[in-house]
């Protein structure tokens, strides 16, 4: 693995340059997201004709599609699914799930909770903006209390789900949770949860600046973004922003970083010396 620098890196050899300029939002933090993520496999080493990327649909579901790799985008709350046959299938690969917080934790719920208990070789970036920004800015499963959205017009009463707690106690062996501020953390985590064998969550605190901000007064885009560290981390910025926004983001305290990390089997290789041990029997 080679460190490259924020400098050194160029991610345009990894993006499909002709399906430019990009449909995001002025601000959103998808893009940051991405990113990180290609830093990450660009350190590692990981050739493009090795690399399956997987995404659902929303606006994180359209990240595949800009990367010069092998890229499925499939149906609402199924990347997972599909991943887990094309990493059964071809475990050379490295595989990639860039999913939403309501593709993955809505209709993606049951996806998410077997592919953390499986344990199978895939890592899995939850894009967390508390909103289905795409398809109107109805509220998500992890949209913050009070919030208001397109179908919460008084505020969400609704307690948020914690992603990175529900995907622990599912059974995956590697947690991890970062902003996409912190970019350089961000894709080093990122590298961890990849190289780590079996099942790796992370889950990206991403920001709607346009669907999910204006609506609740959240400020523009460097305001929200540098709220984040403001508030999740306040000793770094002295509280620089803070008074920018009426609430954070996400309510303190709000850890970051590897959360969870255990070492047990890989469902590939179980399953692979299973299906051998009966083949040599017969």
């Amino acid at each position: 693995m080679n460190e490259i620098s924020a400098d050194s890196f160029d991610i345009n050899e990894y993006l499909r340059l002709e399906l430019f300029p990009h449909f995001l939002c002025p601000g959103c933090g998808h893009g940051m997201a991405m990113r990180a993520m290609l830093w990450a496999v660009a350190e590692l080493g990981i050739d493009k004709d090795n690399l399956a990327i997987v995404s659902g649909i929303g606006c994180s579901g359209r990240m595949g599609a800009y990367v010069d790799a092998n890229t499925f985008h499939v149906t609402h709350g199924r990347p997972l699914a599909f991943a887990t046959g094309l990493k059964l299938a071809r475990p050379d690969l490295t595989v990639i799930v860039i999913t939403g917080d309501g593709d993955s934790l809505a209709i993606g719920g049951n996806h998410l909770i077997h592919a953390c208990r499986r344990n199978l070789d895939i890592t899995c970036l939850m894009l967390n903006n508390e909103i289905y920004g795409m398809t109107g800015g109805q509220v998500s499963p992890t949209t913050t209390l009070t919030r208001f959205t397109t179908t919460t017009p008084y505020g969400n009463y609704e307690p948020a789900f914690d992603a990175c707690r529900l995907a622990e106690a599912a059974g995956a062996s590697f947690v991890g949770r970062e902003a996409t501020l912190q970019v350089p953390t961000l894709k080093n985590l990122i590298r961890e949860g990849i190289e780590h064998k079996g099942f790796s969550f992370l889950e990206v605190i991403s920001d709607c600046t346009e669907i999910y901000g204006r609506k609740n007064a959240l400020g523009n885009s460097p305001e929200m973004v540098l709220s984040q560290k403001s508030k999740m981390r306040p000793e770094s910025y002295g509280g620089l922003m803070s008074n920018k926004v009426d609430q954070p983001f996400r309510p303190n305290p709000f850890q970051t970083g590897v959360l969870a990390r255990n070492e047990r089997q890989e469902y590939g290789e179980l399953c692979r010396r299973h299906i051998a041990a009966k083949q040599q029997a017969e």
